[in-house]
């Protein structure tokens, strides 16, 4: 391949009277090191009694887009300084590229502006989406309420088939994620339990931790999370999609409810969905707990499994689904309100997703958090 040497690009002045001509030297391309225009600007500024400016190309090589930056550059501040530009002797090329260019003006705010605020003007706002959130998810859960309400009175319009492919896509796909995460979560907690109880030769004792860990609490919070994840992402990107396209207001259109049509059968799938997760969960996480006891420690099978059973009762099972599927509403809440919020672009339907599973995380937290201190407070 044949290497191209650039000739060096300079900018040369010469002032007749009330006119600047400026000649353009040398190959003006991307990869040749620009000359300063601050020189040339300087000459053009206040104070100057330069009122026309002309180019000469006589010596003028290669040329790319590089140029044609300076020349708008130049072109914008001689504007601004009352200068009249001549662009005539320019080639022709260069001459059809900035008609185009100033062909339609600049949008006025087109241009992203840095805008420094104090402090407590981003408190106050903060403060402010805070509470217009609060009140979003007031209404949205009431919508959700009346759905109910409709579907309680046989009057909730939707195709079950719908119902259907959302078990589906929560329940059994969500299998091999959930089984993955809870073998490990019960093998951690095992190990965890295993460094203090081995102190007393009570290694025996795992598996009640392991049982009891995951029965009333470990294993319903991790199938949540992972289903926030998963699922409640996937509500939001759906939704956000559909409300990109147009799809919801054409339902609106057509006489359907929105809330009843697209919302109603993913929260009746999580709630139906996320208890079966739970009990799922709780047995692969004591069979994580399993393998490392009888592995590493001086446990049989079968006195595993017999402190299991003697440690966790139907209580602590219902316990955890209980929570679970709180967890499951709060899921769809979250998924689905973030997807109807959703704006008309793609990268909103990118925020959307990001937010469901926030707000998810955020509320299965609080939520365990309060059941946790009732149950305590209950002696349950």
């Amino acid at each position: 391949m044949k290497t191209i040497n650039n000739i060096p690009c300079e900018l040369k002045t010469t002032l007749k009277i009330d006119t600047l001509e400026v000649s353009i030297i040398g190959d003006w391309v991307l990869e040749a090191e620009t000359p300063d225009l601050a020189i040339l600007l300087a000459q053009l500024g206040e104070g100057s009694k330069i009122t026309r400016l002309v180019f000469s190309t006589m010596a003028l090589g290669r040329w790319d887009s590089l140029l044609m930056t300076e020349l708008i550059n130049l072109i914008d501040y001689g504007a601004k300084q009352g200068i009249q530009v001549d662009t005539a002797t320019l080639p022709s090329g260069i001459q059809g590229l900035l008609s185009l260019v100033y062909a339609v003006p600049e949008r006025v705010g087109a241009r992203r502006q840095e805008v420094k605020t104090h402090w407590l003007e981003d408190i106050g706002k903060s403060g402010l989406s805070i509470i217009g959130d609060a009140k979003a998810l007031v209404a949205f859960v009431g919508e959700i309420a009346l759905s109910v309400v409709s579907l309680a009175r046989g009057k909730a319009r939707f195709r079950w088939i719908d119902l259907w492919m959302n078990i589906q896509d929560c329940g059994p796909s969500a299998l091999p994620i959930i089984t993955l995460i809870s073998l490990l979560v019960g093998l951690i907690l095992a190990f965890v339990g295993a460094v203090q109880l081995s102190l007393f030769g009570a290694q025996i004792y795992i598996a009640d931790m392991v049982g009891l860990g995951m029965t009333r609490e470990m294993g319903g919070l991790m199938a949540a999370i992972i289903m926030s994840g998963r699922t409640g992402a996937a509500y939001a990107a759906q939704l956000g999609t559909m409300q990109v396209n147009s799809e919801i207001d054409a339902l609106k259109t057509m006489g359907f409810e929105p809330m009843e049509f697209l919302v109603l059968p993913r929260l009746l799938a999580l709630i139906l969905i996320m208890p079966l997760l739970c009990l799922y969960a709780d047995l692969m996480g004591v069979i994580g707990g399993a393998l490392v006891t009888i592995t590493f420690f001086d446990v049989s099978l079968v006195e595993y499994f017999s402190r299991t059973a003697n440690a966790v009762h139907i209580p602590d099972f219902g316990i955890g689904i209980a929570k679970c599927a709180v967890f499951g509403v709060l899921i769809a809440v979250a998924g689905c309100m973030r997807g109807m919020q959703c704006g008309r672009s793609a990268s909103a339907v990118g925020n959307a997703a990001t937010s469901a599973v926030v707000t998810g995380i955020v509320f299965i937290v609080i939520a365990d958090s309060l059941m946790t201190v009732m149950c305590n407070r209950l002696g349950v």
